[in-house]
C-alpha cells in the first residue's frame, strides 16, 4: 500500500497561482507527470473547484463517495485528500487556485466567508443544482482567453470571487441568520488547534483552556456552527485521521494507534470501534 501523495500547485508562470482547464485538458497534462496518478487519493496543497457540465459519475474525497452530476459543484480544501474514478463518464472544468491568491486578490470580508465555504468540518464538499456555473463558466473563460493583459488578473479574481459568495450563498440558503463573527473566529481557532494537537489531547476542558474560554462556552459555539459537541467534532477529527494513516500506509495497528495518540492499541481499537462500527483490523481489511 503507497502513502498517499502531496500535490503542489503547478502550472505555467503566466498563472501561477489559479488555473482553469476543462477535465479532457486537466488529464492529457498529468499524462505528461509519471509520479501522479490522479484516480489514486492525493493530498492537495491549494483549493479546488469541480464544476460538471455533462454525465454523471463518483469523485471520492477524504475516503467518501460522492455521486455527481450535470449541475454539481465539488468543494475541495487545501489539505484533502481526492481522487477521480476510473473511466468516469462526466465532463466539465476544474479551477485550482492557491491561499496566495486568495489573500491578494478578494476582499477581507470575502475571504473569510469564503473560508467558510471551504471549511469541510462545517459543510459536505457537494453543492448540488448551482444555478450559477454556466454563468461563471462563460465570464470566467471569456477572460481567461482575453488578449487585454491589463487587470487581467483582478478581473479574474473577482469573476470567482463572485461565483464562491453565490455558492456560500446556496449552501446556507436554508440558514438566514447572520452568524456571529466573533463565535466563527473562536470556532476556526479550535479547529486549528485541534488540528495540531489532536495526537495529544481530545479533551475539550483543554482545548478550551488553550482558547482562553470555558467549555460550556466552545461546546455552545461548535453546536451553533456545527451542529454538534466539541468532544463529537475532535473524535470525527482523530476517526478521519486514523482513516487516512490505514488507508495509505502499511503501519502496524500498534504504530497507527501511537502516532494518533494512543498508549494501549486496546483503547485506539474500542475508540475506532465506537465511532464506525468496525475495529481498525476490520476497517483496514475492507479496503
Amino acid at each position: 500500500m503507497k502513502n498517499i501523495p502531496n500535490i503542489s500547485f503547478k502550472t505555467n508562470k503566466e498563472a501561477s497561482d489559479i488555473e482553469f482547464l476543462r477535465l479532457a485538458e486537466l488529464f492529457e497534462k498529468i499524462e505528461k507527470d509519471p509520479n501522479h496518478d490522479p484516480k489514486q487519493p492525493h493530498r492537495i496543497s491549494f483549493f479546488v473547484l469541480l464544476i460538471v457540465t455533462e454525465g454523471e459519475g463518483v469523485h471520492q474525497i477524504d475516503l467518501k463517495n460522492y455521486p455527481i452530476s450535470k449541475g454539481a459543484v465539488l468543494k475541495i480544501a487545501k489539505g484533502q485528500v481526492h481522487a477521480f474514478q476510473n473511466n468516469f463518464q462526466y465532463d466539465g472544468y476544474l479551477v485550482a487556485f492557491t491561499e496566495d491568491f486568495i489573500l491578494r486578490y478578494f476582499s477581507k470580508s470575502s475571504a473569510a466567508f469564503i473560508s467558510n465555504l471551504f471549511n469541510y468540518h462545517l459543510s459536505e464538499p457537494l453543492i448540488e443544482g448551482s444555478a450559477y456555473n454556466d454563468f461563471f463558466i462563460e465570464n470566467f473563460k471569456q477572460e481567461v482567453q482575453s488578449t487585454t493583459h491589463y487587470g487581467q488578473k483582478e478581473i479574474i479574481a473577482k469573476i470567482l470571487e463572485l461565483y464562491l459568495l453565490r455558492l456560500e450563498q446556496q449552501v446556507h440558503q436554508t440558514h438566514p441568520d447572520q452568524v456571529n463573527k466573533k463565535h466563527q473566529e473562536l470556532f476556526m481557532a479550535f479547529k486549528d488547534q485541534v488540528e495540531h494537537n489532536y495526537t495529544k489531547t481530545r479533551n475539550v476542558k483543554e482545548y478550551a483552556a488553550m482558547l482562553g474560554v470555558s467549555a460550556k462556552h466552545l461546546n455552545q459555539i461548535t453546536r451553533e456552527l456545527s451542529l454538534n459537541t466539541a468532544k463529537y467534532f475532535i473524535d470525527q477529527y482523530v476517526i478521519l485521521e486514523i482513516k487516512r494513516v490505514l488507508f495509505s500506509t502499511n503501519k502496524s495497528l500498534k504504530e497507527v494507534a501511537f502516532t494518533s495518540g494512543f498508549d494501549e492499541l486496546t483503547n485506539f481499537s474500542k475508540f475506532f470501534k465506537k465511532h464506525t462500527g468496525l475495529s481498525p483490523k476490520e476497517y483496514k481489511g475492507s479496503l
